[in-house]
């Protein structure tokens, strides 16, 4: 599952020059820490009008599992936070937000 959106400002695009190797990084972010298979992985990448706050924000909706423990996101958000940082030179606001199986519906 884990649907990672970035929201990028877009006074700020232009500062993410690879997006190619910004996607291969988190997707295995999402693997590697979070244990996630990788067709399961969708991350979008959307320009906004800016408004206020961070040029960036990165938002990851999940399935809560046991193994998904406070220590394991906030290892996936600093490692998020650094890939971010490595990739455009900016600080991004990072929010995950879990739901449990029973009231997830997907299709596709």
């Amino acid at each position: 599952m884990p649907n990672l959106t970035f929201y990028i400002s877009e006074n700020h695009a232009d500062k993410f020059q690879n997006l190619d190797a910004l996607t291969d990084r988190c997707s295995a972010l999402c693997c590697d820490i979070l244990g996630s298979e990788r067709k399961n992985v969708h991350i979008i990448f959307i320009k906004v009008k800016p408004g206020c706050g961070q040029p960036v924000y990165a938002e990851l909706f999940y399935r809560l599992t046991p193994w998904r423990t406070h220590k394991v996101m906030e290892s996936f958000m600093r490692e998020l936070d650094v890939a971010t940082q490595q990739a455009s030179g900016l600080t991004a606001r990072i929010r995950c937000f879990g739901s449990q199986a029973e009231h997830l519906f997907a299709r596709n």
